[in-house]
């Protein structure tokens, strides 16, 4: 090996013609940028939805509806996918909210509420955020205890 034989590695340059370096490469002078104005400058560029002026569509559209700053978001888990890890074997014993995020029902910053779709067979304690009032009546029914955090 030489330095007369070296060559970047595969996919490692894209351009062919480099800009702005002197006339003598065919692309000197206004290295492309054509003559003056505001894409010609250094350390132009160019605004998300900017319209050369024109007063952009997000500005253009009416705002409507209500956006409550307060609301509180909430990860939705049915009793039908808990008794699913449960026959899987993936849940034993009490279910909490460290369980359901290791099992990637939810992650650890979201808030937890239990839903009542499917049905549980098993009797088990489960702590959550919050339970609709058909997911307490069939942990109730199933024998298991409905802990609200």
């Amino acid at each position: 090996m030489n330095l007369n034989n070296i060559k970047p590695a595969a996919g490692a340059t894209h351009n062919s013609k480099r800009i702005g370096r002197g006339q003598g490469s065919g692309k000197g002078g206004t290295a492309t940028k054509g003559h003056k104005g505001q894409k010609a400058r250094a350390g132009y560029s160019q605004k998300i939805g900017f319209e050369g002026g024109q007063m952009p569509l997000q500005r253009r559209l009416p705002k409507f509806g209500f956006k409550n700053v307060n609301r509180k978001e909430f990860r939705a888990i049915n009793l039908d996918s808990i008794q699913t890890l449960i026959e899987n074997k993936s849940i034993t014993g009490e279910i909490t909210k460290e369980v359901l995020v290791a099992n990637g029902l939810a992650t650890k910053n979201e808030l937890v509420k239990i839903m009542g779709r499917g049905e549980l067979k098993s009797a088990v304690s489960i702590s959550a955020d919050k339970f609709t009032k058909s997911a307490e009546e069939l942990i109730a029914k199933a024998g298991g205890k409905a802990i609200t955090l």
